[in-house]
């Protein structure tokens, strides 16, 4: 589940050579674990390599020599002279026996299978020239391609495609994942990836000490809430979601929905004067409790069972709003602050981050979209291309005081401390109206059961994202709750939790 940076896997490199590995020994197990997969992705038929001059290059070329080995019939391309190489990748280059083609568009042919081993994931200038020219033919041949590493053309810290980039079917990586793996556009152009063991020692983690995560289960397993036999609903917090006027009710009976299914004990929907009648006429489960206004907001958040807040959806954008949060800050529940609660205050940002850190709560989740996060984050949402979707959130997060999510089909979860998830298992079918108000009211009852906010936040987006592919195609928003019993069901058998 450690994501490295480009920065960190070399660290890992260093020290595992520091341990008694020699820098070559890693090369050949990379370049061996690159002719598994090979072999995997073409049973029969050429296999073409086609090598840079780095140690991207060198793994192609024990690649290469191995997969002749095993009897494949293997060319390889070099993109500069062989006598220019240096370092291990020459060693390896040594050892290749078998034919060296022309750097020309026309030597790819029609291989079985393409090995790209053109560029590592260090890579942070555009590519021109003859890899520009070498990868857009690779792209055009149609054949498979296996890439080490990374897609060559991707940056490994920001996704970014550097000019142009390979489109590869799979990516066999080593020791841990980058970035770019799990960011777009690099996932979408990695295929499937392989993490392949090179021989690394995990203690290394201890001493690089990575601070971001895959979101998966094993990352947040220890803070998931299990109901206790002995519990009741009391026990599991008590969330309340502020509805809109009668005109934008909709969004907030989602997220007390998505609150409820979540596991809070009980949810509340508060409701202005014109919007009770309806909000009760479509509620069962979830409760209705007439609210006006921020003082009677005030008021209701001295019952300290009303643990958890999730204020945004269908809301209304304005003053009456931006009201409505400053008190439920000051009140101090765990707090999600969603959609207009967001752009409510897109004029005045440093109001809302200073009531944050005034108020010393460090359970408060905003969970933007890109135009959200635009608008409250005008400076860190430029379009360098070396500035990540991660990186982004991170200062976000840190300027705030508070978790932030971007949602997105790579949602990032970054909180204060630096720590930062990224997720990988959104279907293209959530991107429809109302699922971010769902996820909004998940993580709201997660909080209501006492799960730290950046917990909350990352086990909300992991289980909307399987939410998603249980239902399937042509979701609704509604759909979501009512699919997140089998969510739990699996995530019960998987951590070996009787039910």
């Amino acid at each position: 589940m450690d994501i490295l940076t480009t920065s960190e896997m070399e660290q890992a490199d260093r020290l595992a050579i520091a341990g008694g590995l020699s820098g070559f020994a890693l090369m050949l197990r990379a370049g061996q674990a690159v002719a598994d997969a090979a072999m995997d992705m073409a049973e029969e038929g050429p296999i073409l390599v086609v090598a840079g001059r780095g140690n991207n290059g060198g793994d192609g070329f024990v690649a290469a020599t191995e997969l002749a080995a095993r009897g494949r019939e293997v060319s390889v391309i070099l993109l500069c002279e062989r006598d220019t190489l240096k370092g291990d990748a020459a060693l390896a280059a040594k050892g290749w026996k078998g034919p060296l083609l022309p750097c020309d568009l026309s030597a790819l042919g029609s291989p079985a299978l393409v090995i790209d081993a053109l560029f590592g994931a260090g890579l942070n200038r555009p590519v021109k020239g003859d890899p520009h020219a070498m990868i857009e033919a690779i792209n055009a041949n149609g054949a498979p391609v296996l890439s080490v590493d990374l897609p060559s053309g991707i940056n490994g810290n920001t996704g970014t495609i550097m000019g142009t980039a390979i489109r590869a079917t799979e990516t066999v990586t080593f020791f841990r994942k980058k970035p770019a793996h799990l960011l777009l556009p690099g996932r979408v152009h990695c295929g499937r990836v392989r993490v392949a063991d090179i021989g690394i020692n995990a203690a290394v983690l201890d001493e690089i000490r990575p601070a971001t995560f895959e979101n998966v289960t094993d990352f947040w397993q220890a803070a998931f809430p299990v109901p206790r036999i002995d519990g009741h609903k009391y026990a599991r917090g008590h969330a309340v979601v502020v509805s809109g006027n009668m005109t934008s009710t909709g969004a907030a009976r989602l997220s007390a929905r998505g609150a409820l299914r979540a596991g809070a004990g009980l949810v509340t929907v508060l409701s202005p004067d014109d919007a009770v009648a309806v909000n009760t006429a479509t509620l069962t489960a979830v409760m209705v409790r007439r609210m006006n206004g921020h003082a009677e907001f005030a008021e209701m958040l001295t019952d300290r069972r009303l643990n958890a807040c999730v204020i945004g959806p269908g809301a209304g954008i304005g003053d009456d709003t931006r009201a409505l949060v400053l008190t439920a800050l000051a009140a101090k529940p765990a707090l999600v602050l969603d959609a207009d609660a967001l752009t409510s205050f897109a004029d005045a940002p440093d109001r809302l981050f200073a009531a944050i850190k005034e108020t010393s709560n460090t359970e408060v989740i905003l969970t933007p979209h890109e135009g959200e996060f635009r608008r409250l984050f005008s400076e860190m949402s430029n379009k360098h291309p070396l500035r990540s979707k991660l990186e982004r959130v991170r200062a976000a997060a840190e300027r705030a005081g508070a978790v932030v999510l971007l949602k997105g089909p790579d949602t990032v979860v970054a909180s204060p401390d630096g720590r930062a998830t990224i997720a990988a298992n959104a279907p293209p079918w959530l991107a429809t109206a109302g699922s971010g108000d769902v996820l909004s009211g998940m993580i709201g009852g997660l909080l209501a059961q006492g799960v730290p906010a950046f917990e909350a936040a990352s086990i909300g987006v992991w289980m909307h994202g399987e939410a998603g592919s249980e239902a399937g195609p042509g979701l609704i928003a509604e759909d979501l709750p009512e699919v997140l019993p089998a969510i739990f069901r699996r995530l019960y058998d998987r951590f070996g939790i009787e039910y």
